[in-house]
């Protein structure tokens, strides 16, 4: 059974229906850094009024938001240049396994193609069972490892 649903482009507006869903995705995949949520509020209200760095999505049925999906993006000579992330996407639990989550990654694939991204990347957690879902749509591993240096000091400036 497939669940219909929109896509509407989220606003400052919207952070706090952000935030909500975003401590639902914390509970089920943790970052591998402490969500705090004011430094998570600024860095949303920086993605949303500055579309060159990304796009943030509501994922919408007839009544409410069912989850949403963030693309980032950056530039790599490696893949050709402009890439596209799929920094975060979530469905609310009790909406999973009625197609919602497929549909949101050919979303994905839709917007990154008409921002000019030549791929899409995203990062998950091992362990977690939406890798599944992700491999279905065509996304490889790539054997490697993510390796990260904080720029600034990780528990005063970063989420």
């Amino acid at each position: 059974m497939t669940t219909e649903v929109s896509y509407r482009a989220a606003a400052t507006s919207d952070i706090d229906c952000l935030l909500q869903l975003m401590l639902g995705l914390q509970q089920d995949d943790p970052w591998s850094v402490p969500f705090r949520e004011e430094v998570v509020r600024e860095s949303l209200r920086e993605l949303l009024i500055n579309p060159s760095v990304g796009r943030v999505f509501l994922i919408c049925d007839a009544d409410s938001c069912v989850g949403y999906v963030v693309l980032s993006f950056d530039f790599s000579l490696e893949y050709g240049g402009r890439n596209a992330w799929i920094d975060e996407l979530f469905i609310r639990p009790e909406l999973r396994g009625k197609g919602i989550g497929s549909k949101a990654l050919d979303f994905a694939v839709q917007v990154a193609r008409e921002c000019g991204a030549k791929v899409l990347h995203l990062e998950v957690n091992r362990g977690n069972p939406a890798i599944n879902l992700y491999r279905r749509h065509g996304f490889e591993d790539h054997n490697r490892s993510l390796l990260s240096k904080w720029l600034t000091r990780k528990n005063e400036e970063n989420p």
